[in-house]
């Protein structure tokens, strides 16, 4: 009769079925599990119970929302394409054309592929390797899914440690991402984002074999409703069990034995996943399409930007002589000088925004009411007096705090355009429809990015250099006093 003896417990996670072998076959033979053995193969078996009862979304539910099939991710890659092509007609020497355009070419090539693309990804020493080598050895995935490690997450602290790692599993059509316990908050965050790119994915509880079977349970239940997804365990490389023999004569052989991994609820929801290739590398190609094309958009929206940057120089030291020249009282600046319509005009072209001069007086009219409301033109007052009024020459000469502050909100004004802008799809054509509240939102944000002190100072220099030319040597000591 030969005994198998556990530490402390058979294989973790097999479940009901080998609670209820192990009663059947109770009187045949007499088996030693260990103390808590067979409370312990119980309660696996009840923790599976509950497990089923309230089951995580499988594979295939997990596809089901995510909506996608060949004509979509053809329009995306189009609008790409516009993208690229708007590029080149504004750059056409520009050193990314060359490879964004291989990349659509890569897509249109990906569209018909048949290999499904696994990332197995995870912290470290958690059997990525392992668990790889054994699913390969497995007839049914081998030949359909492609397995690839990636580098260990979580090997550095800082926030975007991780992002070269992340990037990479965004390319896959599908994620095990491995773990040997309950999620830190390092791997929920890792988990989330990928959830966030709508990257899907199996968390797998590898190691099971590590815990008894109680604990086992109770572990997958606590990721099963953190993660409201799909979980599975497995033991790829489970612990060596002690057999032990013994013979006709009386004495006893003892050896230890290797179990088999316990990889089969993966490896059946990996053969799911082979039934649903097709859109999963819709999916993956419409998630490299969405990336590519931000991609673009960013060398495009940055070859405008430096289009745009003269113009807004331009126009904010003609709204600052103009305020200069005729000071009038701070909250009538915005209607004179610190919006200016033709400025509107002139940034609306370089973004394919077409406003006639009506549109453009309204925008500018709009922005000009918006930074009333916002309190930005007191705020900016008040910072430019603060920064000028240790220097009586010039600060006697009050246009030039109407002056400097006019040519601020009109570079606030300018840049938020311009943020604003960038938003928005390429080339639509289109100066109406004004969303109000994100042009609120970027006009705050803009002005918070321009109110650092040393910004202001720099600004206010520039200011004097061209308003007061004759005493800007005084004007420097003045500043350096004023902020000292």
């Amino acid at each position: 009769m030969v005994v198998k003896l556990q530490r402390p417990i058979l294989v973790g996670g097999l479940g009901l079925s080998f609670s209820l072998w192990m009663l059947d076959s109770w009187h045949d033979s007499i088996v030693q599990v260990g103390e808590f053995g067979l409370l312990s193969a119980l309660a696996v078996g009840g923790g599976l119970w509950l497990f089923q009862k309230n089951r995580p979304k499988d594979s295939l539910e997990q596809l089901d929302g995510m909506v996608v099939d060949r004509a979509a991710v053809e329009s995306a890659i189009a609008k790409t394409e516009t993208v690229i092509n708007q590029l080149a007609q504004e750059a056409e020497n520009h050193t990314a054309l060359e490879t964004l355009r291989e990349q659509v070419a890569q897509l249109l090539f990906e569209l018909d592929r048949q290999e499904i693309k696994v990332s197995v990804t995870g912290g470290k020493s958690v059997g990525k390797s392992t668990l790889i080598k054994v699913l390969k050895e497995n007839v049914e995935t081998r030949n359909l899914v492609s397995l690839e490690e990636t580098a260990p997450l979580f090997r550095e602290a800082g926030d975007n440690s991780d992002a070269p790692v992340l990037a990479e599993v965004a390319k896959s059509d599908f994620v095990l991402f491995l773990t040997n316990g309950d999620l830190t908050d390092s791997e929920f965050q890792a988990l989330q984002q990928l959830k966030a790119a709508n990257q899907p994915t199996i968390l797998v509880l590898n190691k099971q074999d590590q815990y008894l079977a109680d604990e086992s349970a109770s572990v997958l239940l606590s990721l099963k409703q953190r993660m409201q997804g799909n979980v599975v365990a497995t033991a790829a490389s489970p612990i060596p069990i002690k057999v032990r023999k013994h013979e006709a004569d009386g004495s006893v052989q003892e050896w230890m034995e290797q179990p088999a991994p316990n990889i089969q609820q993966l490896t059946h929801q990996l053969g799911e996943l082979t039934q649903q290739g097709q859109r999963l590398v819709w999916l993956t190609t419409m998630r490299k399409t969405g990336l590519l094309k931000a991609e673009a958009k960013n060398w495009l929206n940055g070859t405008r930007r430096d289009r745009a940057t003269p113009i807004i120089e331009q126009y904010q030291w003609i709204a600052a002589a103009a305020a200069f020249a005729n000071p009038v009282p701070a909250l009538d600046i915005l209607a004179t000088a610190a919006i200016n319509a033709q400025m509107v005009m002139d940034l609306g072209n370089i973004y394919q925004q077409k406003f006639s001069l009506e549109q453009a007086q309204t925008v500018a009219g709009t922005m000009g009411s918006l930074m009333l409301k916002l309190g930005l033109v007191e705020l900016s007052t008040k910072a430019i007096s603060t920064v000028l009024k240790s220097n009586a020459v010039t600060f006697v000469a009050g246009g030039v705090v109407q002056g400097v502050s006019a040519a601020y909100l009109t570079r606030v004004a300018g840049l938020s355009l311009v943020e604003y802008f960038q938003q928005q799809e390429i080339a639509i054509d289109s100066g109406t429809g004004l969303n109000l509240e994100n042009l609120r939102q970027t006009l705050q944000k803009v002005f918070g990015q321009n109110q650092q002190i040393g910004f202001l100072q720099g600004f206010v220099k520039q200011g004097m250099k061209r308003l007061l030319p004759e005493v800007q040597q005084v004007e420097v000591v003045g500043i350096q006093k004023a902020v000292g």
